[in-house]
């Protein structure tokens, strides 16, 4: 069955390219080293005393996770050397800030089995890792062939995506059974990976807990606030399709006192201001006309720096339509919606906004995060809510009720420190799995 996988692989391979030229369009990431993801290569092997580590970071979200986890490797494997893959442009741009001389960042093959053993064959890694959820069978399949030991690190599973995952067992389960270990997030995630074919589970934690909140930017939000006055903010955190619409049409109609003194006036307002940050760069000019189009004046962070200029402090809304700086927005933000989390995709990540003191509403769909939203709604951190319009309400009656408001801020911290360690865990299972050859101890 995996050969007519491969044979659908190869023959898609036409359209991969026309895709990646389609999207390179808007961003120009992805016209760069097109020929890497067919498994040609350019940039030399990492030569070296050290292991050569190779960890795949699909996409931006995982390439911040595999940052936290790269600093407790380097400390305990010394000399080492990183093959850092991805699959998006975000994902590659925000991998570069990792990279020391003797690195090397190449695109994630393409799941044929030409391009995946070319890969392996010309780097040769003594450790694959993979972030989250990243399994490829002709990728996993490359690496059991040539004794390449292969974790699936941050691991997460849902319940959805196990019982699509047993509909292509015929494909997948081979896939993660040839896996040499996988460090769950949670033991829900760890019970599913088991069932699908995992042999050596562990329960690591989540990286994410980790990650400390940028303190540049947490003192920029509060420049930010200062210059805002007492006008509250109210945020709609990394927005998926169909999300914003249906915020904006939830927040009524644009001010007319705001209209009618001019954009760079300084106006005493009373309504919140509303801050936009879309999931996806592409979609950020999208994004701000839709706000446009209904009447609201918009400021749009790329558009200045430092302290926002009059026109954008008297705006009704903003666009957050720059990359690495969430914690500035939720170091501005009185309360957060999670974006994701109300239209059925799994919801985005909360952790960072309890590590940086926001109150968060999210909405019935966190399956993505499902054990970080649990623990974050029962530590008081979080509540949820059935969709947005009563979203939207509970956020106001948060923004007049100062101490429900602390206590959930203080509520957000307690919670990102309690849960925080996996780093450290994961990486030194990792050093063991290397030391081992692949073959680890019983980890169950």
């Amino acid at each position: 069955m995996r050969t007519l996988y491969s044979l659908a692989a190869w023959a898609a391979q036409p359209l991969l390219r026309r895709k990646l030229a389609r999207r390179g369009v808007a961003e120009p990431g992805y016209l760069h080293a097109v020929d890497e993801r067919f498994g040609h290569y350019a940039t030399p092997r990492p030569e070296g005393a050290g292991p050569l580590i190779w960890i795949h970071a699909v996409s931006l979200g995982e390439t911040r996770a595999a940052a936290i986890l790269l600093t407790a490797l380097r400390e305990r494997l010394p000399g080492m050397r990183l093959l850092l893959t991805h699959g998006t442009a975000t994902g590659r741009a925000e991998g570069q800030k990792l990279l020391q001389p003797g690195d090397v960042q190449v695109w994630q093959p393409w799941d044929s089995r030409g391009a995946t053993q070319r890969f392996v064959d010309y780097f040769r890694p003594d450790l694959g890792v993979l972030m989250e959820t990243e399994i490829w069978p002709n990728l996993i399949a490359a690496c059991r062939a040539r004794n390449v030991p292969l974790a699936l690190v941050n691991a997460r599973l849902s319940a959805r995506s196990l019982r699509g995952a047993e509909r292509a067992g015929w494909l997948l389960r081979p896939a993660y059974g040839a896996l040499s270990a996988a460090y769950a997030q949670t033991e829900a995630d760890a019970a599913r990976l088991r069932a699908i074919g995992v042999k050596h589970v562990a329960v690591q934690g989540n990286l994410k807990f980790d990650a400390q909140p940028d303190a540049a930017q947490r003192a920029q939000a509060s420049g930010w606030r200062a210059a805002l006055g007492a006008r509250p903010v109210v945020m709609l955190a990394s927005s998926r399709e169909g999300e914003e619409a249906e915020f904006l049409g939830l927040t009524g109609t644009p001010p007319l006192a705001s209209k009618a003194q001019g954009a760079t006036q300084s106006i005493a307002f009373t309504a919140p201001l509303w801050l936009i940050v879309p999931r996806h760069p592409q979609r950020f000019d999208e994004v701000a006309r839709l706000a446009a189009d209904r009447g609201w004046r918009v400021g749009r962070r790329s558009a200045w720096q430092g302290v926002p200029p009059d026109e954008a402090l008297s705006a009704d809304v903003w666009i957050g339509d720059s990359l690495g700086e969430m914690a500035l927005y939720y170091g501005l933000a009185d309360v957060a919606l999670l974006g994701g989390s109300f239209a059925p995709l799994g919801g985005q990540n909360l952790i960072e906004a309890a590590a940086c003191g926001c109150p968060v509403v999210m909405g019935p769909h966190t399956f993505n995060f499902a054990q970080a939203a649990e623990w974050a709604e029962a530590a008081g951190a979080a509540h949820r809510v059935a969709h947005l319009a009563e979203g939207l309400m509970l956020a106001r009656q948060l923004l007049a009720d100062a101490p429900r408001r602390d206590a959930m801020r203080r509520a957000g911290l307690a919670f990102a420190a309690e849960h925080r360690g996996a780093a450290r865990r994961t990486a030194d299972a990792l050093a063991a799995l290397l030391r081992a050859g692949g073959a680890p101890p019983s980890v169950d």
